[in-house]
């Protein structure tokens, strides 16, 4: 026989199964209503599959702006300077260096020097060449990745792998991975924003920002060039607000009652009527600069010749950003070879004009985030598919490179004001603490919050994600 307390008010063993179900309440009713908060929020993510997300782990970002230059440009005569590429310059490349594949160069071909010069910037003493000369003042908060490498030495496959991690097209890019993983910030605006160079499609063309075989609610919105990225964003003449809304909203019951659940491309057009909707009230307020000081509008070079466009496009990412927008890609280089930064023919006329245009928008940027307090949770990534060759071709020029070539991230949790890995003296390919892209997109989740091993998606038997291999975090500037 137990031994009853002295005050029976304060315990009372259970004699019926209605007083146990009332006393283990707080056990019992826990896991019920924990399973209810999750059909919840089941039944909120096929209402609305871009709604916030968890992270996997705190994060120490929130958003991505890549800034991807297109074409290749040369870590020699940007952020990697090789004093014995000048010395040999002229010279066949010296055999202890070893071999490497390119697309057009032959096998006579000679070390090419740079006619560059480098400085050192910031408290530690970074050296960046003289084409950026804006971007060299933000240098303390920059992570610069000297050995990065890729597995392929063409445009269209590298741009696939830079994007995706995979080297053929059909799979999804990390801003519809970043967005399938996290959702949105904002309702009214897309979660995936590509802004493409005006001067036209690159190799791989659109597939490589695709969603690939995730949902089609996941993949980019892809803005216009010019001062009005998308069109139709007001309302027809005659037209209210109210009329609208009422207009959408019978679109939308229509839709749904002819609705197959499985079909993912349907529901995604039915949202993009929703999200057209809501960019007409909210859109237009945002790419209308006009409202911007006089000051901001200088410091990305926006109404000066020539870093008008690619200034434009970085301040509407930034503020794309500031209203929730996840990942967004600003481009620079489009159309036929030259306009990019693929310099086959004269690497100092091309990387002097892309430069030029880029330069002072991508400083403006880095340090507009920075003084509104959005450097902190904002990872921006700067680089291309790969880098230039160290021999010449035809004379002036630089083959694509994928051996070794420098990449730099900043903001979002990383360590800036310093320089990781290394290539050999000539700048052939990555020597000291090699990273694949497939590092790059684990750092980035990372940062994010999100695991890779996590992130998966089930595609025909198999949990595919991101990074294809095990990547890995580079720990040195995190």
């Amino acid at each position: 026989m137990p031994q009853l307390p002295d005050n029976p008010l304060h315990f009372r063993f259970t004699r019926t199964r209605r007083e146990f179900i009332r006393d283990a309440f707080c056990g019992f009713g826990s896991l019920a209503l924990a399973s209810m908060l999750r059909r919840e929020k089941a039944r909120a993510a096929l209402l609305n599959p871009l709604a916030p997300k968890p992270a996997h782990r705190p994060a120490k970002a929130k958003a991505v702006i890549f800034l991807f230059m297109a074409g290749g440009p040369s870590h020699i005569e940007t952020f990697d300077p090789k004093p014995l590429l000048n010395e040999l310059s002229g010279q066949p490349r010296p055999k202890e260096f070893g071999e490497a594949k390119y697309q057009f160069i032959e096998k006579n071909a000679k070390l090419l020097g740079t006619k560059r010069t480098f400085k050192k910037y910031g408290q530690g003493g970074i050296e960046v060449s003289d084409l950026f000369p804006h971007t060299a003042t933000c240098v303390d908060d920059i992570a610069v990745l000297r050995s990065c490498f890729g597995d392929m030495v063409v445009h269209s496959a590298a741009q696939y792998e830079l994007f995706s991690g995979r080297i053929v097209p059909g799979f999804p890019s990390m801003g519809s991975w970043i967005a399938y993983g996290l959702g949105s910030e904002s309702d009214s605006l897309p979660a995936y924003v590509v802004m493409p160079d005006p001067d036209g499609a690159l190799e791989a063309g659109q597939p490589m920002y695709m969603h690939g075989f995730l949902p089609a609610v996941y993949q980019p919105t892809m803005f216009r060039p010019g001062n009005r990225p998308v069109l139709n964003l007001d309302l027809p003449a005659g037209v209210s607000f109210d009329q609208r809304r009422r207009t959408v909203d019978l679109i939308r019951r229509l839709n749904e009652a002819a609705l197959n659940p499985e079909d993912d491309e349907f529901s995604a057009r039915i949202g993009a009527y929703d999200l057209a909707f809501k960019m007409q009230s909210e859109a237009p307020a945002v790419f209308d600069l006009s409202n911007e000081p006089r000051e901001t509008l200088d410091l990305y070079g926006v109404g000066a010749a020539p870093t008008h466009d690619y200034g434009r496009r970085c301040l509407l990412a930034r503020r794309l950003v500031e209203k929730g927008v996840r990942f967004i890609c600003v481009v620079s280089g489009g159309g036929p070879g030259n306009k990019q930064w693929d310099a086959h023919d004269d690497i100092e006329e091309n990387h002097l004009r892309m430069a030029a245009k880029t330069d002072k928008p991508i400083a403006g940027l880095l340090k507009d985030l920075k003084r509104r307090g959005l450097l902190e949770s904002t990872l921006v990534l700067w680089g291309g598919e790969f880098g230039r060759s160290p021999e010449a071709q035809t004379g002036k020029g630089r083959d694509h490179h994928n051996l070794g070539f420098t990449m730099w991230m900043a903001g979002g949790g990383i360590k800036g004001g310093q320089v990781v890995g290394a290539t050999d003296d000539i700048g052939l390919r990555a020597v000291r603490d090699p990273y694949h892209f497939r590092d790059i997109h684990t750092t980035i989740l990372h940062q994010l919050g999100l695991d890779q091993d996590e992130l998966t998606y089930l595609h025909l038997g198999r949990k595919e994600r991101l990074t294809l291999v095990q990547g890995n975090v580079i720990h040195p500037i995190i």
